[in-house]
């Protein structure tokens, strides 16, 4: 949904694009109703790149306007072997050209931030240097973090959940839903510290009102 109003503050309200990825989401029980709230938040343009590239034909125009067009840069995707869906990365590769995202003349996305939220199988506690997965979540997700830097927008620590597999049972969904309603909201109305959200590892829908604007530590 679009929005063009001013929040309570007073300031402009950003605009944020969602770029979902799953591959199988009939199959999903966490990003389906991810994506659902992403749908239908003011001020965010949500958009299934499975469902609009089906034969991962990307349109490379369409797409660079819609970055154009918006503050802020979201994947939304479930982490498969400490990565994206294929479909993002193809994305990358297309729209992220030369003159466009990068090089002396590509300062299109300069200024903009760019965030993911990821869903991860496994537990929390496997996501560190001496757990099953040997790595921080922050650190599996580098080269999306380079390639944020590299075209000149602002890297945000990774909204994200884990134990995904069995989060609908461990009651998990709802809260993260939730939490993930309040993010989009507050990007959009700006009451977000970036300046805090940039510095952390993750953020979750525990800690996410740590990072408000104002918030105490």
């Amino acid at each position: 949904m679009e929005n063009d109003k001013n929040n309570d503050l007073g300031t402009t309200p950003k605009k944020v694009l969602v770029l979902f990825a799953h591959p199988s989401l009939r199959r999903s029980e966490v990003n389906a109703p991810l994506f659902k709230v992403a749908q239908q938040a003011e001020g965010v343009t949500a958009v299934d790149l499975y469902a609009e590239y089906p034969t991962l034909h990307i349109d490379i125009d369409r797409e660079q306007k819609r970055l154009l067009a918006n503050d802020i840069v979201i994947f939304q995707f479930p982490l498969y072997w400490y990565s994206t869906p294929s479909i993002l990365k193809e994305w990358q590769d297309l729209v992220l050209e030369y003159g466009f995202a990068y090089g002396s003349q590509g300062t299109a996305l300069h200024g903009k931030t760019f965030m993911c939220a990821i869903s991860a199988g496994g537990k929390e506690e496997f996501y560190k240097a001496d757990g099953y997965n040997h790595f921080k979540i922050r650190e599996l997700l580098h080269p999306l973090e380079q390639m944020s830097n590299l075209v000149g927008m602002r890297y945000m620590a990774p909204f994200s959940l884990f134990g995904s597999r069995t989060a609908l049972e461990d009651g998990k969904v709802a809260s993260h839903t939730e939490g993930y309603r309040q993010l989009l909201s507050a990007l959009v109305s700006d009451t977000l510290d970036l300046d805090v959200v940039a510095k952390r590892e993750k953020v979750t829908a525990a800690n996410l009102s740590t990072m408000m604007k104002g918030a105490t530590s």
